[in-house]
C-alpha cells in the first residue's frame, strides 16, 4: 500500500505579517510526514506571480518522522527567505511518497485565524 504521495502542491500561499504580539507570530507552515522507512529527500519550488520560480530548495525527512517547517523562515539548505505579502505556490516534489499540508496563522486582527489545508497530490 502506498503511504502518500511524491507531490503535493499548494496554491494559496500568502505569508501574512508577524504582528505586535510575539506569543502570536502570524505565519504559514508546511507540515510533511514521511510514513516510510526510508528518508525523503524532498524538493521545494515556489512559484511567483510575478518572477521565476525559486527552485532547488532541499529539505530531507527520516522515515517514520514528521516535520513543520515554518515559511517565515529561511528555508532548506539554501536559507530562502519568502518575505511578507507575497502570493505564490508551494511545489513539493519528493523521491518517496510523503503525506502534506500547509497551514497559516493570520494574526492581523483581533479574531486571529488558523487554517490547514490539504494540496493537490499526485
Amino acid at each position: 500500500m502506498e503511504k502518500g504521495k511524491n507531490n503535493w502542491v499548494f496554491c494559496d500561499g500568502y505569508l501574512p505579517p508577524h504582528g505586535n504580539d510575539p506569543e502570536f507570530e502570524g505565519h504559514e507552515a508546511l507540515m510533511i510526514t514521511n510514513l516510510n522507512d526510508k528518508t525523503a529527500n524532498i524538493e521545494l519550488t515556489f512559484i511567483f506571480e510575478d518572477r521565476e520560480p525559486e527552485k532547488d530548495i532541499k529539505v530531507t525527512l527520516d522515515g517514520m518522522r514528521t516535520t513543520c517547517i515554518r515559511l517565515d523562515k529561511p528555508l532548506g539548505d539554501k536559507g530562502f527567505m519568502l518575505g511578507e505579502s507575497v502570493q505564490y505556490t508551494v511545489w513539493v516534489q519528493s523521491d518517496v511518497p510523503v503525506c502534506a499540508c500547509f497551514g497559516r496563522l493570520d494574526v492581523r486582527q483581533t479574531n486571529m485565524s488558523y487554517y490547514s489545508v490539504e494540496g493537490y497530490s499526485f
